[in-house]
Formats: C-alpha cells, structure tokens, sequence
C-alpha cells in the first residue's frame, strides 16, 4: 500500500510541476502525452475519456469533482485532487474500490482559486480537467 501511496505522491508531484514551469499557463492538452491525460488529448485511452476525465460542478465556494468510473476492486478510480495554477494542492480524497462512486467535494477558503481537478485510475493513469 505505501507504494501505491508513494506513486500517487509522485504523480501528483510530477502534475504540478509541469503546471507551474511552464512559462506560459498550461491548457488542456499541452501536458506531456503518455504522462498526463485529458479529455482533449486522450492518447492511448482514445474513448475512456468519459470515465476517466474529471466533471467539475461549481456552486459558491463548494466545489465537486465526479468521475464518471465504475468502482470494483480490479478496477477504480483511486484519488482526486484540486490543485491551484501554482501548484499547490487545495484538497484531495483517496478512494477505495468498494466505495459506491468517486465523487469528493470542497469548500474553498476565501482567495482559493482552483486551476485543475485529477482522477487517477488504477490501470488507466493520471487524467486532469482545466477549471
């Protein structure tokens, strides 16, 4: 499980520092292919899309992050996560394979200003959804 948790960790690590070296903002679909996935730039999970990409909702300061994935011990999302343009992690929810869905929500302090929502599926990588 520390593996599991230390790869996550990485992930994450590695998603944000894409995100704020980039000179320029990052836009969907300028992560690098095979590392990161989105729903405009799928690679090799062309058709997974749809439940895997994170679904953002917004209402005042409450955010929630779906991912439209079935959940079964082969098979799962395992963490979200709602990272800032800066990196810096606003708020994440690791999930097992027997809850119902992935779903987590966030009540964002005041000035909190979330530039991305991640899913992590456990066979198929790291997706991100620009807020």
């Amino acid at each position: 499980m520390a593996d599991r948790r230390d790869f996550l960790k990485t992930s994450l690590v590695v998603a944000a520092g894409l995100a704020v070296s980039q000179v320029s903002p990052v836009r969907a679909g300028e992560f690098s292919a095979g590392l990161i996935y989105t729903s405009d730039a799928p690679g090799r999970w062309l058709g997974k899309e749809g439940i895997h990409a994170p679904v953002v909702s917004r209402e005042g300061n409450k955010i929630t992050i779906t991912t439209n994935h079935p959940m079964s011990a082969p098979h799962y999302i395992v963490r979200h996560t709602l990272v800032s343009a800066g990196g810096e992690v606003l708020g994440d929810k690791t999930f097992k394979p027997t809850d119902e869905k992935a779903v987590s929500v966030y009540e964002l302090a005041e000035g909190q200003k979330p530039r991305y929502a991640t899913s992590f599926c456990n066979q198929h990588d790291f997706w991100v959804t620009e807020i």
